[in-house]
């Protein structure tokens, strides 16, 4: 309602009922959209990482998420899972400025190659590679902090 409000109290009222319609929908594709992302954080990416393949393999496009994905529901699980994105985070937060878009552009946003590379300006073969270069450096860094994947 709030999204309606400001973003088109300009619009005759007969537009309204459509206008809600479509961001409800757009703001239940983006929850959900967003669970799936986070849910692929939480499953074991190990074998990922672990094999040495050549910089433009996207390791990130092996994995599969389950479309009911399974949410913790025991509290420490829950605390267990809060503390790993935590952790994501912020070492999403130490990469590159352009490794950094290149990830979230991909896999937070869910952009294909070609919308990131014309959202960042630079070619797709670019974004492979930053993308590429995060994802190893990301196991890096998580493998330091103690979370083997």
């Amino acid at each position: 309602m709030l999204k309606l409000s400001e973003k088109y109290a300009d619009r005759p009222a007969t537009e309204y009922p459509m206008l809600f319609q479509r961001i409800l929908q757009n703001a239940i594709r983006d929850f959900f959209r967003r669970q799936k992302v986070r849910s692929a954080w939480v499953t074991p990416l190990g074998s990922l990482f672990g094999s040495d393949s050549d910089e433009d393999s996207d390791p990130l496009e092996a994995i599969e998420v389950e479309n009911d994905s399974k949410v913790a529901t025991r509290p420490a699980d829950q605390l267990e899972q809060k503390q790993v994105l935590d952790i994501i985070e912020k070492s999403i937060e130490t990469l590159p400025l352009r490794q950094r878009q290149a990830f979230m552009l991909r896999y937070w946003e869910e952009l294909d190659v070609a919308e990131a590379a014309k959202v960042m300006g630079c070619s797709e073969g670019s974004v492979k590679t930053h993308c590429s270069r995060a994802t190893h450096a990301l196991a890096i860094l998580l493998k330091k902090q103690g979370i083997a994947l």
